[in-house]
C-alpha cells in the first residue's frame, strides 16, 4: 500500500467528507472504492453490478404509509423521545 497527497476543492471535500461520516468510512476508503470502481473494473462488471442492483428491494416487506410510521415514531412529547434511552 503506498500513501499518496490530494488536494480537493472545498466542495468536493466536504461532500466526501460527510459521505464518509454517513457510511462509518474514511475518507481513503472512498477514495480507494471510487478510484477500483473507475479504473479497475470493466463496463461489462459495472453494468452487471447495476442489473444486480435492480429490483434489490423487491423481496422486502411493504413499509406502508410513511406518515403513520413517522407519526408512530414520534409518539409522546420531544423530551419523554430525548430522555427515553
Amino acid at each position: 500500500m503506498r500513501r499518496i497527497h490530494l488536494y480537493l476543492e472545498d466542495a468536493l471535500w466536504a461532500v466526501l467528507n460527510a459521505r464518509a461520516k454517513a457510511d462509518r468510512k474514511t475518507m481513503s476508503e472512498l477514495v480507494g472504492e471510487a478510484v477500483r470502481e473507475s479504473y479497475l473494473s470493466t463496463p461489462v462488471e459495472r453494468l452487471k453490478v447495476m442489473v444486480e442492483f435492480v429490483g434489490a428491494s423487491k423481496d422486502l416487506p411493504e413499509q406502508g404509509d410513511p406518515t403513520g410510521m413517522v407519526r408512530k415514531l414520534r409518539r409522546g412529547s420531544r423530551i419523554q423521545r430525548l430522555f427515553a434511552e
